[in-house]
């Protein structure tokens, strides 16, 4: 519904054209759900519900909000529910237990901490690459009745020389997923820094790959240390594409993709986190820790904590010495909710809050 600045008002010509094309195409319009800057007027509704031949309860608002959140208590005000119960001919029953809801809402709108998180990737400047991760943020953010300000830094512009001057103000630092060489030396640099400065840390796949590679370089003296997804030539393939995965087909040609099972090692951070010995969660890779280096690089102090009860390969790292320092093979922003906010990003959250507060 366009709103006409000059003249003040709300257009519904633009509305009307729309059902009327749909209905050229055979389509009828049970509802219309109406997004607009302002309230509509009953007359307004009155209008879209004779020229657009739906019934007048059937014209809902759905007017900007603060949040996307607020969205299903304004359908809930609008009566969305009733309608599409009755056009559906189904009973409506109790009215919609929105408290839980309504908590969560509350605690997002009324933070008592604010906290800067970096969130280091080579698409900051598309963010819905990362929009599961910022939702997940706000799911954590709530529970710990934190704002999580999610501060984007290109890794491809980020140095030994820039690193201090983008990275000392923060508050948590989280080194997200990607593909390819590109900005990858930025992301290591970023480990080295959050690492070495004790600030609470979070790798996730690609970002714990990093990780994986930064200590073998730093602490292990592995210079060449990569991934053979960067370099193939490298002579230290602390990640590489396993040989069993190599004969996978049917996980997404090379890829491992969908929930497998890691099992948790007891007395370490993601036990803490998870509070369990064995948890399922969804991959998107190609590449793998090197067993290969697993002796080596847990000698030195980096701590494989989490494995595949199956395949025994990595899933997750730890630097048990750090206040808070883990990295996943998976993708644990896929699995966050409202109503279940992943347990790994409330901690990590409240492992910056501390942090801030120290």
């Amino acid at each position: 519904m366009p709103y006409l600045a000059a003249a003040g008002e709300l257009k519904t010509k633009p509305t009307q054209h729309s059902v009327k094309t749909l209905m050229e195409s055979g389509i009828k319009a049970d509802i219309l759900v109406c997004r607009t800057e302002h309230q509509l007027s009953q007359d307004l509704r009155q209008k879209l519900a004779l020229f657009c031949n739906v019934k007048r309860e059937a014209v809902i608002q759905s007017i900007d909000a603060s949040t996307i959140y607020e969205v299903p208590n304004l359908m809930l005000e609008e009566g969305l529910d009733r309608v599409a119960l009755k056009k559906l001919d189904l009973p409506e029953k109790n009215v919609p237990d929105l408290k839980n809801w309504n908590d969560f809402l509350f605690r997002l709108k009324n933070p008592k901490h604010t906290i800067n998180i970096g969130l280091v990737g080579k698409y900051v400047e598309l963010q819905d690459s990362y929009k599961s991760i910022l939702e997940a943020f706000i799911h954590a953010g709530a529970a710990n009745e934190t704002k999580v300000n999610v501060i984007s830094i290109h890794s491809e512009y980020l140095d030994t020389n820039s690193a201090e001057n983008q990275l000392k103000n923060l508050d948590g630092i989280l080194v997200a997923p990607g593909f390819g060489g590109r900005g990858i030396e930025g992301k290591i640099e970023t480990v080295k820094y959050a690492r070495e400065h004790k600030i609470p840390f979070l790798g996730i796949c690609l970002g714990m790959q990093m990780a994986v590679i930064e200590y073998a370089r730093t602490v292990l003296n592995l210079k060449d240390a990569n991934s053979t997804e960067m370099n193939e030539s490298t002579s230290h393939p602390v990640i590489n594409l396993m040989e069993e995965q190599k004969n996978i087909s049917n996980k997404g040609g090379t890829m491992r993709l969908g929930a497998w099972k890691c099992s948790i090692k007891e007395n370490s951070l993601a036990y803490k986190i998870y509070g369990k010995t064995e948890i399922l969660e969804r991959h998107r890779h190609r590449y793998e820790f090197n067993g290969l280096y697993l002796n080596d690089l847990e000698n030195a102090g980096l701590k494989a904590t989490g494995v595949n009860p199956d395949t025994n390969l990595v899933e997750i790292i730890e630097i048990p010495e750090h206040p808070f320092f883990i990295g996943v093979q998976y993708h644990p922003e896929y699995k966050s909710t409202v109503a279940n906010p992943h347990p790994l990003f409330v901690s990590f959250v409240a492992a910056a809050v501390k942090h801030k507060n120290k």
